[in-house]
């Protein structure tokens, strides 16, 4: 990689989500995610990759698990992470977000990870701003290091992902998760299906190249991977569903409806799970598996390999810092 430019390895400025990258672009990710997998096993953390760039993470929406990972990823990087708490800050004295934009570019960051409520935001900011932008997930829209990390996370355990099949279960139509990995699974050539009550899907969900269940014995049957998703009950206004102890016995994850599965389905949940509402403690917690918690590992990894693809080049500092 030494000396080529980041137009001729990624050719997007910004990641705002998945829709738009090549496979290239995506396999470009993991590998170099991949050797962060490795570095972050290490007593010796740290790079100096990232010396002098400051890292601004923008969520104006909760996050602990996503902001800490990105925080974690730009440290080990080496860069200067400050952690904007857009609760506290001016958004609630009625600045809007074209204001927060000048703010914020006055500064002069290098790279801007941002989490909005709601779908688009993240783009418009991308457009105001000098730097490179992240999409955290904004609204329903798209959560593209999510995916990223879940196909990093299927890749080293079934060492591919053209060809596998995969259930996304559960609350799809408030899920910016499933979308982006939707798109990414599709991409990639996997074949992808949705697995929920119709309350909670999309209209016209099958334009987006799915294949739609509305039982998990059917949805589930000889799948590799079952992605389970949050019930978002934060996103809902009405009765989506009628109770969660329901919702578990018809949709909820336990080995009785994982049996339609391939005895090696693999079964996977963004996090922060539910327990007894979209899926049952004894599955989550399957040492063989589960692999929620490599996930999790992952999601520090990918994040580094974006913060370099996406710094890498920049210019605007010295040689020397480009890591080369």
């Amino acid at each position: 990689m030494h000396g080529a430019t980041r137009e001729a390895v990624f050719p997007h400025r910004h990641l705002l989500g998945i829709e738009g990258l090549s496979p290239e672009d995506i396999n470009h990710v993991l590998d170099l995610a991949d050797g962060y997998v490795e570095l972050s096993r290490q007593a010796e953390k740290k790079r100096a990759l990232l010396r002098g760039r400051t890292i601004i993470n923008c969520f104006f929406e909760n996050s602990t698990r996503t902001r800490t990972s990105f925080e974690v990823a730009g440290k080990r990087l080496g860069g200067d992470v400050i952690n904007m708490s857009v609760a506290a800050s001016s958004m609630h004295k009625g600045e809007t977000l074209i204001d927060t934009a000048m703010t914020l570019n006055a500064m002069h960051p290098d790279v801007l990870i941002v989490r909005h409520p709601e779908s688009g935001a993240v783009q418009l900011l991308s457009e105001k701003l000098d730097c490179a932008v992240i999409n955290a997930g904004d609204g329903s829209h798209e959560h593209p290091t999510q995916a990223l990390l879940d196909a990093l996370t299927i890749r080293r355990r079934k060492g591919r992902l053209g060809g596998l099949t995969v259930a996304i279960c559960g609350d799809v139509l408030h899920s910016r998760v499933a979308r982006s990995n939707i798109a990414l699974l599709n991409t990639m050539g996997a074949r992808v299906r949705v697995v929920a009550p119709r309350t909670l899907l999309p209209a016209e969900i099958e334009r987006l190249g799915v294949e739609v269940f509305y039982d998990m014995a059917e949805g589930l049957a000889d799948v590799d991977i079952v992605m389970m998703l949050r019930l978002q009950s934060e996103r809902m206004h009405g009765a989506f569903v009628p109770s969660t102890r329901e919702y578990f016995h018809f949709f909820g994850l336990d080995y009785d409806k994982l049996r339609a599965a391939k005895p090696d389905a693999l079964i996977m949940h963004p996090g922060p799970m539910n327990r007894g509402v979209e899926i049952g403690s004894e599955v989550a917690d399957d040492i063989d598996r589960s692999l929620i918690r490599q996930q999790v590992e992952m999601g520090v990894a990918v994040r580094m390999a974006c913060l370099e693809i996406l710094t890498r080049d920049l210019g605007n500092g010295p040689p020397s810092m480009a890591g080369y």
